[in-house]
């Protein structure tokens, strides 16, 4: 007796809506996603944070998927999916409104700037002895972003188990290429998204933009953070509004009969109730949890790939995390311009790539071996490219004190002591100032009096320092003694290293894509299908909880040590760091990614290996059982022959003429 699918309307029963609503609900949680990677900076300076602290805050979202995301797998697996992904988009939302109304529960954000003391004499500081009310409001935003990570759980297991229940297997990878391409539209989006918002001030309509002293490329500029939040929220929560409406179960692609296929509603294959309106009870679902696990783990060919992907994810979600930080560091870039790039020039590369690399699945219908070879292949030609941005690089900017000396000459050590010298020894500067002011030769000061500066002209960005003792002791002889307001800019020959650094960014992303889909159907089709939807989950449960929670948070660690200046918070306590040593950012943070993505590649070979031998092993087993088959067919016909031939007694030759076409005739017919 066949099963019954569930009633719906009959607009939700064609699956091809099923697929356009998961692919605007992934499109929307990966906006989302995305966009707190684009904002990493902008929160990090707006809470006067560590890279290590932000890291953390970023590391709640899969925090949040620890708690949930292995249950969720199994028992959604056998319940109402697209009711599930319905609340997961909802819960969603939810979180990224509350990271987005954090900034209400705060009051204007104020920078540090000595520009207000120099032009007025009535300007009062307050005493320490008041804690900041916005000390712990990051709290909210690790919170939202943990919700986030809950409402998430759902959406890419039952999702993408669902999508292979219902489709024939040949359209399945291209199904979840399609799905895949159209969700890099979200990250795409949320990178351009945060780029927009990047440019926009922290308090855009509240404050007069005249009376703002910093621009954008300032490392205490903080851009609207918060309304991309908002913006997503609502995207989020009509992305859940499909799913509610949707059958429980859809019909086999060319199927006559109106089943859906079994995998995902049996438990240990089980026949399921006659009945629809029959009940699941939790309790004997979960007497198959730890069984399958076991069953799961107990895969070699699983167990390698889910070792390599960890180490492989650690690497991705490091990158991501910081790699428009790097752009801002290594070559000078504003936030805003460092996530348009990425956004329109790395995104739409992966897309090609990922929708390239399913159609070649499909098309010359490559097998499990050949596809893992592919994922390998492509990975590993990244992996080269990747190796060549060690080459592309900008030296440190001249900062007196901390990457040069007061001279022009090259630091050897970097200390408090350093940021003083004969040429502002007796201007009583504080070394915890950071307003930098740039000279006409080309060196940065910490602020206008580690650069001497006497007088001041204009206002706001405008605002320019006269008499700067220091900077008239600087190189060339006779140089100006005048210094604006804002950092210098890099050498001219940085622009060159930073396209060249993009077109091997654009390029990687583009090949290191092509095995993303061959490499994802390696998962379903190394396992039995009963374990499809577990072994999804565990995989994203796994290399989330190992690479999404500690990446961002040993990533940040090691780039703090890199660090050069400080912010010092109002009752004392290090705040965000000013500017790093971008020489040693370079080293440590490439050479973290290459380190990681190296050592996958070794668990991958053992993957090949394994499935090399696995379905040579099957094809062996099949060749000879149809070799058995057909010489038990061979003997059976040769009896019946002898048996007809000694029935027959007047005409032998036509008897075995006839025995002959009879056999024929069986050969045929088996």
């Amino acid at each position: 007796s066949g099963r019954q699918i569930s009633p719906c309307l009959p607009l939700f029963c064609v699956p091809q809506i099923f697929i356009i609503a998961l692919s605007f609900a992934y499109f929307s949680k990966a906006l989302t996603g995305t966009y707190m990677k684009s904002s990493v900076t902008q929160i990090e300076r707006r809470f006067d944070l560590s890279s290590t602290h932000v890291g953390l805050i970023d590391g709640s979202f899969e925090m949040g998927n620890l708690l949930f995301l292995a249950v969720v797998s199994h028992f959604g697996a056998q319940l109402h999916r697209p009711r599930l992904i319905a609340a997961g988009c909802l819960l969603m939302a939810v979180g990224a409104l509350l990271t987005g109304l954090t900034h209400f529960f705060m009051g204007f954000y104020k920078y540090d700037t000595v520009i207000q003391v120099l032009q007025s004499s009535n300007v009062s500081i307050p005493a320490c002895c008041e804690r900041e009310s916005s000390s712990h409001m990051w709290i909210y935003v690790f919170l939202g972003n943990a919700l986030r990570g809950i409402g998430e759980t759902p959406v890419t297991p039952l999702g993408i188990s669902y999508i292979d229940d219902f489709a024939k297997a040949e359209n399945s990878p291209f199904y979840i290429a399609c799905l895949q391409t159209i969700t890099l539209l979200g990250p795409m989006f949320g990178f351009l998204l945060g780029s927009y918002c990047a440019k926009l001030y922290v308090d855009v309509g509240y404050v007069d933009m005249g009376n703002v002293t910093i621009t954008p490329k300032d490392s205490r500029w903080v851009g609207a953070w918060w309304l991309g939040f908002l913006i997503s929220s609502s995207l989020l929560l009509v992305s859940s509004i499909p799913f509610w409406f949707l059958p429980r179960s859809l019909p086999k692609q060319g199927d006559e009969t109106d089943t859906p296929t079994p995998p995902s509603l049996t438990l240990d294959g089980a026949e399921s109730a006659q009945s629809s309106n029959q009940t699941i009870k939790l309790t004997e679902i979960a007497k198959g949890f730890l069984p399958s696990l076991k069953r799961l783990l107990g895969t070699p060919t699983y167990f390698l790939f889910l070792c390599a992907a960890i180490l492989k994810f650690n690497s991705f979600i490091g990158l991501l995390t910081f790699k428009a930080k790097y752009m801002e560091q290594q070559f000078g870039q504003s936030a805003s311009r460092a996530n348009f790039l990425i956004g329109v020039l790395n995104l739409p590369a992966v897309a090609v790539g990922i929708f390239l690399g399913g159609l070649l699945m499909r098309r010359y219908k490559l097998s499990v071996v050949s596809g893992a070879q592919l994922s390998f292949a492509t990975s590993f030609m990244g992996y080269l490219l990747l190796l060549l941005q060690f080459g592309t690089k900008c030296d440190n900017r001249p900062v007196a004190g901390l990457t040069v000396s007061y001279n022009g000459t090259q630091s050897v050590s970097y200390n408090g002591e350093m940021l003083f010298s004969d040429c502002n020894r007796d201007c009583s500067c504080s070394p915890n100032e950071w307003d930098p002011v740039c000279s006409d030769s080309g060196i940065t000061y910490v602020s206008p009096c580690m650069a001497g500066c006497l007088d001041s002209s204009g206002r706001g960005k405008n605002t320019v320092f006269h008499n700067c003792s220091c900077a008239s002791t600087s190189y060339p002889p006779g140089s100006s003694t005048s210094a604006r307001l804002g950092q210098c800019p890099h050498a001219k020959d940085c622009s060159r290293s930073f396209t060249s650094y993009m077109a091997v960014s654009v390029l990687s992303s583009f090949i290191n894509s092509l095995g993303a889909t061959p490499g994802y159907m390696v998962i379903i089709r190394c396992i039995t299908p009963d374990l499809k939807s577990l072994a999804l989950g565990i995989q994203t449960l796994v290399t989330r909880t190992l690479g999404g929670i500690p990446a961002p948070v040993y990533f940040g660690a090691l780039i703090d040590s890199t660090c050069l200046k400080w912010s010092i918070k109002k009752c004392g306590g290090k705040g965000a760091c000013r500017i790093y040593d971008s020489n040693m950012y370079r080293i440590i943070f490439l050479g973290l990614i290459t380190c990681l993505s190296g050592t996958s590649y070794f668990f991958m070979i053992a993957v090949i290996v394994l499935l090399k031998r696995q379905f040579w092993k099957a094809d062996r087993d099949i060749k000879l059982q149809q070799r058995k088959a057909s010489k038990e067919s061979g003997i059976m016909v040769q009896l019946e022959t002898q048996e007809k031939s000694g029935a027959g007694s007047t005409s032998p030759k036509l008897s075995s003429d006839k025995t002959d076409s009879t056999g024929v005739g069986k050969d045929l017919e088996g």
